[in-house]
């Protein structure tokens, strides 16, 4: 089959399985679009290319297949960097087609060139320039292998402008060859008899879940394990919904802004169990200190990230897809009676846990955010995708809102990116159209990328939009009255921003929550609703999100009021 090259990537794409694209075209990549014209594959024209990677991720997030965004040359491309990096801080598997200035000009400061490859190689996994289009269908086959196997991650290919002019005899490679690196990531069963083994032995050990669960689809396992052990558990930020909420000895989540019942666990414990995750600084606290009499095991498939931040005494590398059903075969053939034998130690955590849960005090017909989140959770159907951007509305959600299932609470945790909660819960819904999509935003995070509210007018995307609204930049706003003496440089926010013209003026419907009691008389008409809709929600402007530790703290020197 002779093609030109827009049309093998695009065929390339078909043998990828891949269903939508999310895009914004412009010089370079013209061919490229003319030709995605001419075959009707579908792509969704965003308002900014940002607004596309971070569509792209919730797709990937939602689905764990890969999310594919393309982009122009220069300022398209350069628009993906801030997606790109909050993709690949939490392993999510993209691939980033950049249109690039012709073979010719490139190396010459063309118009609309930059180094696309120099400036994505710190945040991609890998990272290609096609100049020859010979090239191209090995090179697309690659990229996709590399983003979703191991840990995923972002892959960018540039392609040269008269790439997708030339033309080619298309075959795409059945298999592919990279020297050093494949799929194969076998654990040291050794290592897992090991863990047994301090297991047996431990008296009061904790389950520590990371987003690695969700990435590698081994939560059931993982709850297996748990009805097992029957000890308490935790989770990090990324790994909510991979433990059912309401298990009995499930702590909530841990860190920063997290339960009080699992810090104290942590800090209590004498066997960590961590499993797919990374530990952060948000969940670690003071490092030197953290879970100071406990033997620590970390579950991880990147090498680089055993020892790097804490210091385990046994590690298992491999997928967790080999080593979480060989721990809990080994588990099921021990003697032990764990569930008898740590019985105590969980209802001593669940009793401590309850001293201080996560809560809000009430106030007259002021909406609190607690109270705002724990009625969205209650109406909402236990298939629901919450999508959260970054700020206090953030853990609010992960504090208030019940997380059921895997893949299911989509947020930027490692990079910490404000705009990307509105057009990652367009991709989400685009991905999952049977499910319900609920985005938790602030008047601060909405602004980054609320041109996306034309997008998801333009193509009918049915999402529920959450405005917690408190005229701040509700994170900033609050360490600046807790550590900065009230000083409020540069974070309140002008009381004329009317969010529901704004709404309307793009296409979408748009409501104002003022009262308490419109949580109980109007959300739940609104949620229930068909097509999207803004919900612009008034909060206290002073309300802080607690439990917190503060930075350079041990997890057990929280904030509680």
């Amino acid at each position: 089959m002779r093609i030109n090259g827009a049309q093998a990537l695009l065929e390339c794409l078909k043998n990828e399985g891949v269903e939508l694209v999310f895009g914004y075209p412009g010089g370079v990549v013209l061919k490229l679009y003319d030709e995605i014209y001419k075959s009707k594959f579908p792509n969704i024209l965003t308002g900014h290319e940002q607004g596309a990677v971070h569509a792209a991720d919730g797709y990937a997030r939602a689905t764990g297949k890969v999310g594919v965004v393309i982009a122009t040359s220069g300022p398209g491309a350069a628009n993906l960097i801030t997606g790109i990096a909050t993709a690949n801080m939490d392993s999510v598997p993209l691939v980033c087609i950049t249109g690039q200035v012709a073979s010719p000009a490139i190396g010459k400061d063309s118009f609309q060139e930059v180094d696309v490859c120099g400036i994505t190689a710190p945040i991609t996994k890998h990272n290609y320039l096609v100049k020859n289009v010979e090239e191209l269908p090995r090179v697309v086959k690659e990229a996709f292998f590399i983003a979703q196997t191991g840990r995923p991650a972002p892959v960018c290919i540039d392609i040269a402008a008269n790439v997708f002019n030339t033309e080619i005899d298309f075959e795409y490679p059945e298999k592919i060859n990279l020297r050093g690196y494949t799929d194969e990531n076998p654990c040291d069963e050794k290592a897992v008899d090991e863990v047994v083994a301090a297991i047996e032995k431990a008296d009061f050990p904790l389950v520590f879940v990371g987003g690695g669960v969700i990435i590698s689809e081994t939560s059931n396992i993982l709850r297996e394990i748990l009805n097992k052990l029957d000890c308490p558990c935790t989770s990090t930020l990324m790994g909510l919904g991979s433990i059912e909420p309401d298990r009995e000895g499930y702590l909530g989540f841990a860190g920063m802004h997290g339960s009080y019942g699992a810090n104290i666990a942590i800090q209590n414990c004498d066997l960590l169990l961590c499993i797919g995750m990374r530990f952060s600084d948000r969940v670690t606290g003071k490092v030197a200190e953290f879970a100071p009499h406990a033997k620590i095991v970390h579950f991880e498939i990147d090498p680089a990230e055993v020892n790097k931040n804490v210091q385990v005494d046994i590690k298992v590398l491999g997928d967790l897809k080999n080593s979480l059903p060989l721990l809990r075969d080994k588990l099921n053939q021990s003697e032990v009676d764990f569930a008898k034998k740590f019985n105590s130690w969980k209802n001593y955590s669940i009793e401590i846990g309850n001293k201080y849960p996560f809560g809000y005090k009430t106030d007259g017909e002021i909406i609190k955010p607690g109270a705002l989140i724990s009625k969205i959770s209650e109406i909402c159907d236990k298939n629901t995708i919450a999508v959260t951007d970054v700020g206090q509305h953030q853990m609010w959600a992960a504090q208030f809102f019940k997380v059921q299932a895997p893949r299911q609470f989509l947020t930027s945790g490692g990079l910490g990116t404000m705009g990307y909660g509105l057009p990652a819960a367009m991709g989400a819904k685009l991905a999952c159209p049977e499910k319900n999509v609920v985005l938790f935003t602030g008047d601060g995070s909405i602004m980054m990328n609320i041109q996306e509210l034309a997008t998801i007018a333009d193509n009918n995307i049915d999402i529920k939009i959450v405005i917690v609204h408190n005229f701040i930049l509700g994170m900033v706003g609050q360490w600046q009255r807790l550590f900065y003496n009230h000083h409020y440089s540069a974070s309140e926010l002008n009381l004329k921003r009317d969010f529901i013209k704004i709404a309307e003026a793009m296409g979408v419907r748009g409501y104002r929550l003022t009262k308490a009691e419109e949580l109980e008389t109007k959300l739940p008409e609104i949620l229930n609703s068909k097509g999207a809709a803004v919900i612009d929600v008034y909060v206290p402007q002073d309300e802080n999100v607690l439990p917190m530790v503060p930075g350079g703290k041990r997890l057990d020197q929280m904030v509680l009021s």
